[in-house]
């Protein structure tokens, strides 16, 4: 039994290019064109996910794609740093900042730590192993992290060496025993 997940990354918002913390905020104007440049080339899916943020349903729907919404998707809750540049959270919270860079149990925003994010997207990804087909999911840039170290065996850590662009293509293949990373950093329009 063959499975394929194609996880595609949201298209950017405007707090994406400010360096702020994810809000939920749809996509800036111009992701839905290099969405529509990106539509005709996905293979047909036999099931789509989203992320519950509005960034990733509109995404679903400038690609064409029906999605079911999927809250296992959902971007990392970052709480009381979300909308909050980087930067502002470095000045006002070093600490906080540091932990959370250096240790994937911390919540320091009172949001949700790394760690639980990379546990439900394990769950995630293991569900489809067991259904042929593809799948195609919608979300963000952490779970598109946590889901390659899932895959590769990496330790949790190394989600801050990983760069995923937005409306980027991260492909995994499943024989029904083990996922493989089959390609990463596939951009629409780039």
């Amino acid at each position: 039994m063959f499975a394929r997940l194609t996880m595609i990354a949201s298209g950017a918002t405007p707090g994406m290019r400010k360096g702020r913390f994810p809000k939920d905020e749809a996509p800036e104007p111009s992701a839905f064109d290099r969405a529509g440049a990106l539509a005709s080339s996905l293979r047909r899916a036999d099931r789509v996910w989203a992320s519950p943020a509005l960034a990733a349903r509109r995404t679903a729907e400038a690609l064409g794609l029906e999605a079911t919404v999927e809250p296992l998707l959902a971007e990392q809750d970052f709480a009381r740093w979300a909308g909050r540049s980087f930067e502002e959270v470095r000045a006002e919270d070093p600490e906080g900042m540091a932990a959370w860079l250096a240790d994937p149990d911390a919540a320091p925003h009172d949001g949700e730590s790394l760690a639980a994010v990379a546990r439900r997207v394990a769950a995630l990804i293991e569900r489809p192993a067991g259904e042929s087909g593809h799948t195609i999911a919608l979300t963000h840039a952490v779970p598109i992290r946590a889901a390659i170290v899932h895959v590769l065996g990496a330790p949790l850590s190394s989600v801050w060496k990983i760069d995923i662009e937005p409306l980027s293509l991260t492909e995994f293949r499943s024989d029904g025993r083990r996922w493989v990373l089959h390609a990463s950093g596939v951009i629409a329009g780039g």
